[in-house]
């Protein structure tokens, strides 16, 4: 490779490790459910722009929203739970802005997101080495609906 090639190359690496370091620093402080790591929060584009960053280093990633109209709001004081696959809950929060990620182990779970009542569940398959993303999202009327 040529000089120019591995000045440019270390220079990119230089500054995504900034860039990454500068998002680290904006994250939510890290959290315990049980055995589970977890971070959340998202409220203001610094936290938000930081958790959508670190979001791949999380072996899982949910998102939380509410459509309505033209554009989709964060939705933020979701209650979460997280199941083996024998029903055991393995994380238990609330999330504090529209971002939860944790460290579960590989494995198949069921994610149960509750905002305002309103409950939904997915299905997740966690792999090694990788990042599921799961999102929930709720209609603005059937949250701000009388319950």
């Amino acid at each position: 490779m040529s000089a120019l090639l591995l000045r440019r190359a270390a220079l990119a690496a230089a500054f995504s490790g900034a860039t990454f370091a500068s998002f680290a620093q904006d994250l939510p402080p890290v959290q315990r459910s049980g055995s589970v790591e977890y971070v959340t929060g998202g409220i203001g584009r610094d936290e938000s722009t930081a958790l959508e960053a670190a979001a791949a280093q999380w072996p899982l990633a949910l998102e939380f929203s509410v459509t309505g109209g033209a554009r989709a709001a964060f939705a933020a004081d979701v209650q979460v739970a997280v199941r083996d696959r024998s029903g055991r809950a393995v994380l238990e929060a609330v999330a504090g802005g529209p971002f939860l990620l944790a460290r579960v182990e590989p494995g198949s779970y069921s994610v149960e997101a509750t905002l305002q009542g309103r409950s939904q569940r997915r299905q997740v398959t966690v792999r090694r080495g990788a990042s599921a993303r799961v999102m929930f999202s709720w209609p603005e009327a059937a949250v701000d609906a009388p319950r």
